[in-house]
């Protein structure tokens, strides 16, 4: 066997003659080596290249999962953000229910030991069984929410009612209509001070010093501010439930019709204007358009 090698070996081609055995082996090993050096390097590309396309779908995955992982965490957050702010609605409820109740109390003049809304409610009891799977937090505390509401409307009904019957308290005709002063004169037959005759006096007067207060014994809405024939100056209150009073004969007159007015408040200055002999209140209490006898609303005391 003849190789020859061409090159510019001192300008003549060179040839190599194969011709032992051992030469042969040589170089079939050496074209053997050159072979598998070639398909070792293909396959470690090949196997190079798949590990790399592995790695990259696998980078995939991950970026996928990590994005997958924010999204939960942010639905998580808002779930709790969600949660947080319903907490702190119901906690608001529970703040104005524990005002209101406070207010009742102090309204209705309850035991403030028995009813006491500052502080957290004693409670216990033995522990039920459990039953079946565990009830999702979000219906216990729309649960929890639920009740709040009916007790916070339940309690408002409760202040209603005790505001309208402290209203009626209120509009109940109760004490003196003057501050300083003393009664002159009853209701019931009595001989005129002008006329001598016996004549029916449809109020009681109450005597003092010219310029002394003039008090509403309940509260109301001026219905007549003024003059008005045999009363002199006028303040007639109307306290509703049937109930009216005028206080007759005043120097001064401190309030206008449609003016609401409080029990105590004063209304005018005690005067002998109109039909009168000196200073003093001429005081009516009337019932459905009807005089009556004011003195048991004058002996009766504020509640």
């Amino acid at each position: 066997m003849n190789i020859i090698f061409l090159g510019k070996f001192r300008g003549k081609p060179v040839r190599y003659q194969i011709g032992h055995g051992w030469q042969k082996a040589v170089c079939f090993s050496s074209v053997l080596a050159v072979l598998g050096a070639v398909a070792s390097t293909g396959f470690w590309w090949g196997y190079t290249t798949k590990e790399i396309i592995q790695l990259t779908e696998l980078e995939g995955k991950i970026e996928v999962e990590k994005a997958l992982i924010e999204k939960t965490r942010m639905d998580a957050q808002s779930d709790l953000d969600a949660l947080a702010a319903h907490i702190g609605q119901m906690q608001a409820n529970v703040t104005r229910l524990n005002a209101l109740g406070q207010r009742l109390v102090v309204v209705a003049k309850l035991d403030s030991d028995e009813f006491d809304f500052e502080n957290n409610p004693a409670y216990g009891g033995p522990k039920e069984p459990e039953a079946g799977s565990p009830m999702d937090l979000n219906t216990v505390l729309t649960k929890l929410d639920d009740q709040l509401q009916s007790r916070e409307h339940q309690l408002s009904l409760l202040e209603d009612v005790i505001m309208r019957s402290e209203l009626m308290k209120e509009a109940r005709p109760t004490g003196r209509p003057i501050s300083k002063g003393w009664i002159s004169s009853f209701y019931g037959m009595r001989n005129d001070p002008f006329s001598g005759k016996l004549e029916m006096h449809k109020g009681m007067d109450f005597a003092g010093k010219k310029g002394s207060d003039v008090i509403a014994v309940a509260s109301g809405v001026v219905t007549w501010s003024g003059e008005r024939y045999g009363y002199g100056n006028l303040v007639e209150i109307n306290h509703g439930n049937g109930y009216v009073t005028r206080y007759g004969h005043n120097d001064q007159i401190l309030v206008n019709i449609g003016d609401s007015v409080e029990r105590g408040q004063t209304i005018s200055k005690m005067g002998s204007t109109g039909r009168s002999t000196g200073p003093h209140v001429h005081f009516e209490v009337l019932l459905n358009d009807r005089q009556v006898d004011p003195i048991r609303f004058v002996q009766s005391k504020p509640s």
